[in-house]
């Protein structure tokens, strides 16, 4: 009798432990499926369905130019500038902005042409899905249109600004670059002129670096650099002799021909930052005004013997 009590209690034993090791690995199996990898990212409170796709936009232009450096905050001097922003959807129209630098960060005050984006979201529309509310960035209506003041973390590279429409009820990818070479000269901390370079006068050559416009176009680089009671001039020989006149700073330059180039000599305030000028062309059915940036770069001017 005690032989078959003995068993009876090693039977029960037996199950019970066999019962809590299956419990317990239920429980462990669980939290293992439902816990994403370290490396495996979440897409939790993400609504795919409210991000336009590449079928729903417009065609999306590269503002991003090669060879652009970014600007940071502390670069600049405190202050309210007005700045020329590109994006890259026609769609997304700023009217205006207006640059504030403060405190070492920088936001901008854009100013659009109507009323249809109801929020912007400083990131991409991906993730302006998948945020809360309290993110966006609402909007302030002004004589009719709406204003958005939006981080601006660089000038000069791309910022990533998703735009919630109103009528689509849809999130933009949108791409912001706030230029750089709209700003006045007193905007930066460090300018770099034949001043403060030491240069003497006299004649030197330069590298010059041209951006804008259709990319078609190009200048002759190393150019001609004229230093004379602490002013520089440089010649910009142009790939065709298709540009009648240039502008820089407002002044008309007019552009004369030579060897089937068109050539102007024009003023550098700056070396090593993108100048802002315009170029006219008489390729088209009609002359065109074209914005362009020239940039010098100071490392390579080199003195021409006399």
């Amino acid at each position: 009798m005690k032989k078959k009590t003995c068993c009876v209690l090693l039977l029960v034993l037996l199950i019970c432990l066999a019962g809590c090791g299956t419990k317990e690995s239920a429980v462990t199996s669980q939290t293992n499926a439902e816990a994403p990898a370290a490396d495996e990212p979440t897409t939790a409170g993400q609504d795919t369905s409210k991000v336009a796709d590449a079928s729903q936009m417009t065609t999306v232009e590269d503002v991003v130019q090669e060879g652009m450096t970014p600007v940071y905050p502390d670069e600049l001097e405190d202050g309210v500038y007005e700045a020329a922003v590109d994006c890259s959807s026609s769609m997304f129209r700023i009217e205006r902005c207006e640059l504030t630098v403060a405190g070492g960060k920088m936001t901008a005050k854009l100013t659009m042409s109507s009323t249809a984006y109801g929020y912007l979201f400083a990131g991409t529309a991906a993730e302006a899905a998948a945020a809360d509310k309290s993110a966006y960035i609402e909007p302030a209506e002004e004589n009719g249109v709406n204003t958005f003041i939006v981080p601006v973390p660089a000038l000069d590279a791309g910022v990533s600004c998703a735009a919630w429409s109103v009528n689509k009820e849809l999130w933009y990818d949108r791409t912001l670059v706030f230029r750089s070479d709209s700003l006045p000269l007193s905007a930066f901390k460090n300018v770099t002129t034949a001043a403060s370079l030491g240069l003497a006068d006299g004649l030197y050559t330069v590298e010059v670096t041209l951006a804008g416009g259709s990319g078609r176009a190009s200048v002759q680089s190393p150019t001609k650099l004229w230093i004379e009671n602490g002013a520089a001039t440089a010649e910009i020989v142009w790939s065709s002799a298709n540009y009648d006149y240039m502008k820089v700073d407002g002044v008309k330059i007019d552009a004369a021909v030579v060897d089937g180039h068109s050539a102007c000599v024009i003023s550098v305030a700056t070396f090593d930052r993108p100048l802002a000028v315009i170029a006219d062309t008489t390729a088209m059915s009609q002359p065109h005004e074209i914005e362009y940036t020239l940039k010098f770069d100071s490392a390579t001017i080199t003195a021409v013997e006399p």
